[in-house]
């Protein structure tokens, strides 16, 4: 099984993962937008038990557009988010497709809160399109 290996800004904390993803999300809520500083977020879930983390690292909770609730994990000294576990689904965890700087990562296959998204954003041919 291929490990994959993602690092903060400052490389304190890291994040390493077993196997392949078990799938690659875009989401265009304005939460997303707003933590990433970017116009959508691009995560990608695991199995908890195929992620480590590992180097000192905080906690933001916050209430999702859906109603749940989401933890963020981030690194102390740059701000960059390595983590993120959702209450409703506590057997995934999402690590940001950018903190693995692999431009060979896998593609998304989803892509949420398109209600949301910058019109001049682009998806790849044959994602799977969720309607909130």
């Amino acid at each position: 099984m291929a490990a994959r290996e993602a690092a903060c800004s400052c490389g304190q904390l890291r994040v390493t993962t077993e196997g392949e993803p078990i799938y690659v999300v875009v989401c265009h809520c304005l939460a997303c937008q707003r933590r990433t500083g970017s116009a959508f977020g691009s995560q990608a879930w695991f199995p908890r038990e195929r992620v480590r983390m590992s180097g000192p690292a905080r906690e933001y909770a916050r209430i999702a557009d859906d109603g749940e609730s989401r933890t963020f994990s981030f690194c102390p000294d740059c701000g960059a988010t390595m983590l993120c576990r959702v209450d409703a689904a506590p057997e995934r965890i999402a690590v940001p497709v950018g903190a693995f700087a692999d431009p060979a990562f896998p593609p998304p296959r989803i892509s949420v809160w398109e209600s949301r998204k910058h019109g001049w954003v682009e998806l790849p041919a044959g994602i799977e399109h969720e309607a909130t």
